[in-house]
């Protein structure tokens, strides 16, 4: 499957709709590998219901947002309620947007640290790291203060972190380490299996975790209360875990809404279709082992719709039959 990506980013930030064809689905995709899976999955059920899928297109988070309302894209799969919300509001909210299903449930994010340091220090908490001594463990670039391997530029976990650095009190002792994720993330998995103190950010599901195991080679730290961007709520608490700082996210198929009151059967495919995050975490763990290319992230796509096949056959019957 090819992938666009310049063309469209230029003109949504030209302010100008990009035409497409009536029967054409035109989905989004942040480029980041590990979310073609869940993309492809819808994909594939679209296909099924009888709509032409275009070629992906990539672009930037927050744009897929403000594409999709704007009728350029016709649906991102990838939409974290509420990391997003922001998002969602800044392209025009209920009226150009729908959220619809859920396509992946209780998704967490946070703060780690290498259990090494962590059982050697007692550090807990984030705000621990508003201790000098403390933070200057994790320093990697000699200035003295910790260094976060943080969110990619432009994604809503930024944010979070930028709120947080300062909510907790935190500017002097921590920075951030950004630029594509998946081009930093490596060096503090090697840093960890050198044993050297490590601090970082990551989500689930992801593959991160899968070798950076939390109880095993890391630890979640905590905060002692939650401070989240724009007054936004959420419950950041995770049984056996404690609070995350990060609200609980569930991911959701968001639509262009009056395209979405077109084709009642593509909403109710939306409503109903659903990936167990253990399915993705173990996807996700395929991709890590180098199984990368489109291809062979579309066939662990159809692998898993035929391992599901009577769920996918039913859901597919109801959204067929819907009016």
């Amino acid at each position: 499957m090819k992938i666009k990506c310049v063309a469209l980013a230029m003109a949504v930030m030209a302010g100008y709709a990009v035409p497409a064809m009536a029967d054409q689905v035109m989905p989004a995709w942040s480029g980041a590998t590990e979310e073609l899976f869940q993309t492809f999955v819808v994909d594939e059920g679209l296909k099924e219901l009888g709509y032409n899928i275009a070629d992906l297109t990539q672009v930037q988070v927050q744009l897929a947002h403000t594409a999709v309302a704007n009728g350029d894209l016709t649906f991102y799969a990838v939409h974290w309620v509420p990391l997003h919300d922001t998002f969602w509001k800044a392209s025009g909210g209920d009226e150009k947007l729908m959220s619809v299903g859920t396509l992946i449930k209780n998704s967490l994010q946070g703060y780690l640290i290498d259990k090494k340091t962590a059982d050697a220090t007692g550090i807990k908490y984030l705000e621990d790291l508003k201790d000098p001594e403390k933070a200057k463990l994790f320093d990697i670039d000699g200035n003295g203060k910790a260094d976060l391997y943080g969110c990619e530029p432009g994604w809503g976990c930024e944010r979070v972190i930028e709120h947080q650095l300062d909510a907790y009190g935190l500017r002097d002792t921590v920075e951030e380490k950004q630029g594509g994720y998946f081009a930093i993330i490596p060096d503090a998995i090697e840093r960890i299996k050198a044993g050297k103190p490590t601090l970082y950010y990551t989500w689930t599901p992801l593959w991160v975790s899968a070798i950076l195991r939390p109880g095993k080679e890391v630890v979640w730290l905590n905060v002692k209360n939650t401070s989240l961007p724009d007054a936004e709520t959420g419950n950041t608490v995770v049984e056996g875990l404690g609070n995350l700082g990060f609200a609980v996210n569930d991911q959701k198929i968001i639509a262009n809404t009056t395209w979405l009151k077109a084709n009642p059967k593509a909403k109710k495919f939306f409503e109903l279709v659903q990936i167990p995050i253990a399915d993705v975490n173990a996807e996700n763990q395929k991709v890590a082992n180098g199984e990368k290319s489109n291809e062979q992230i579309m066939k662990h796509a159809t692998d898993w719709i035929a391992a599901h096949h009577a769920d996918w056959e039913k859901w597919i019957a109801e959204a067929k039959a819907a009016k």
